[in-house]
């Protein structure tokens, strides 16, 4: 079964994979006119096919093609020639044009009683999926129109129009595609009939664009500073780069705020514009570019994390929206008391979490501390190890299943880093391929880190955060590979996130 959002996933990723939508809609018309066709087989010369302004609309363009080389067709279109929404469904309007079929639109509403009674096939291809409330005109005096039309065998697209809604069309066949869709059933939709229309297994089965196009929360106009995302990362100690590279890469994402705390002797580093502070001096430079954004909080060890910093972070759990805890706190026992205090302070506090690195061994000791939260964690092999106890072997059904049941068991979304990246929520499973071999570089994890925690802060439920994390962060860093080789550092992936979301939002 298919999630209302997910077809739209499911269109952009197979594009992704090499089938264009418009060789979607070519294939869903044709299965519909077949079914016609060879199925139906309708004693009269008359269809009536009534098309959307959508793409659902569009596939009854193509459907109206197809069957007007065997049958008297006509379009009923639910609003003007102007008004159609896409470009693959305009280049089909206009390839309809060359063909016999009667084409009226809606200035010819009143007549819509006189067009019903004139076809005993009726094609209802006016909306698809992603409905809720109410129908609005002219489709809900249509739909009622329709189904109050005596001796007519009416066949939905994809879905009855109004499905959702109150007022549904009821028809005597559905023909949809690919998969059932939510909330489909015989009551609702009569006859199912299921096509497949050409969507890669890659399409479904890995993450790609269609995720970032279909859930990245683009920020209204009238919103402000703070409203798309605040997200506090805690970590830096032995390793000062790391939370320093969650932010950047965070703010890259789209957070509006990152607010880190780290150790004395880290927020000295990040904050300053001087190169001494960091190694390698490259990365150095390119942190100092951007640290006048990052809001930096002294903790009060100069060193680690430790049980007292929880006062500190307890300050700011009204000021965020996402807790990201790990990247670069190391593994002293103080630091990992201190982190369990703190997950559980946010987890109480109803907050999201994003789970790194060394922060990850804590829940693995005690997975109860992220009960009832919206928690992601980012292991990679050995850390799923400490999260769970089990050693995985590079087999990719064995990763997805452990993956799947581990992300059940302890009621969160976990992201298993490796050469294909596995997510699950304990329920849907998806895969990532979208990476490179350069990406080992130390700080591609904390990179992905930050991503995930902007995404979270900016209101993504968790694995859809993830799912969007491992692709937006792999793109990247795949542009970066194109222009730095095996010369790429974790930076050079932050740079490119904004080209990412550039090309596909």
């Amino acid at each position: 079964m298919i999630q209302g959002k997910e077809v739209h996933v499911l269109d952009k990723n197979a594009e992704f994979c090499g089938v264009p939508t418009i060789k979607l809609m070519e294939n869903a018309g044709k299965n519909i006119a077949d079914f016609i066709i060879k199925t139906v087989k309708p004693e009269s010369k008359k269809i009536l096919i009534i098309c959307g302004v959508g793409n659902n609309g569009g596939d009854g363009l193509v459907a109206a093609r197809y069957l007007s080389k065997k049958y008297e067709t006509t379009v009923f279109l639910t609003g003007s020639s102007g008004d159609i929404k896409t470009s693959i469904s305009k280049e089909n309007f206009q390839k309809l044009k060359k063909t016999k079929t009667k084409i009226i639109d809606i200035k010819s509403v009143k007549k819509i009683d006189e067009i019903l009674s004139d076809n005993s096939i009726i094609i209802d291809a006016m909306l698809g999926i992603g409905l809720a409330g109410s129908l609005r005109e002219p489709y809900l005096s249509i739909v009622k129109k329709i189904n109050s039309a005596k001796n007519k065998k009416v066949i939905s697209v994809d879905v009855p129009t109004g499905l959702g809604t109150k007022t549904v069309v009821k028809p005597k066949y559905t023909i949809t595609f690919h998969d059932v869709k939510e909330n489909m059933n015989k009551k609702n939709c009569g006859e199912i009939i299921i096509k497949d229309i050409g969507i890669p297994k890659k399409a479904e089965k890995y993450v790609g664009p269609g995720e970032l196009t279909t859930y990245y929360p683009k920020p209204k106009k009238e919103s402000h500073k703070g409203e798309n995302g605040r997200l506090l990362i805690i970590g830096g100690g032995p390793y000062y780069g790391a939370p320093a590279l969650s932010a950047f890469a965070a703010l890259r994402t789209g957070a509006d705020l990152a607010y880190v705390l780290t150790p004395k002797k880290v927020a000295r580093a990040i904050t300053s514009y001087s190169a001494e502070f960091l190694k390698p001096q490259r990365l150095a430079k390119k942190m100092a570019k951007f640290s006048p954004n990052l809001i930096v909080k002294e903790l009060s060890d100069e060193e680690i994390l430790v049980a007292a910093d929880l006062k500190i972070a307890e300050k700011y759990v009204k000021k965020v929206d996402t807790m990201l805890i790990g990247p670069g706190l190391g593994n002293d026992d103080k630091t990992l008391i201190a982190v369990e205090k703190i997950i559980k302070f946010f987890v109480k506090s109803k907050k999201s979490i994003v789970v790194d690195a060394d922060a990850i061994k804590v829940v693995g000791k005690n997975p109860g501390i992220i009960k009832n939260s919206k928690t992601v964690l980012t292991p990679h092999t050995g850390e799923f190890k400490e999260l769970t106890g089990v050693s995985l072997s590079d087999r990719l059904d064995e990763r997805v299943g452990k993956t799947k049941l581990w992300a059940k068991k302890i009621d969160a979304t976990i992201i298993l880093k490796g050469p294909i990246d596995v997510i699950s929520n304990g329920d849907l499973v998806k895969l990532n391929d979208a990476h490179n071999q350069a990406m080992t570089v130390g700080g591609t994890g904390d990179v992905l880190a930050g991503v995930t925690g902007a995404l979270v802060s900016k209101g993504v439920e968790p694995f859809n955060a993830a799912r969007i994390a491992v692709f937006l962060n792999g793109y990247a860093g795949n542009i970066a590979f194109e222009k730095k080789s095996y010369g790429l550092i974790s930076t050079d992936i932050i740079e490119q996130i904004p080209s990412v979301l550039k090309k596909f939002l």
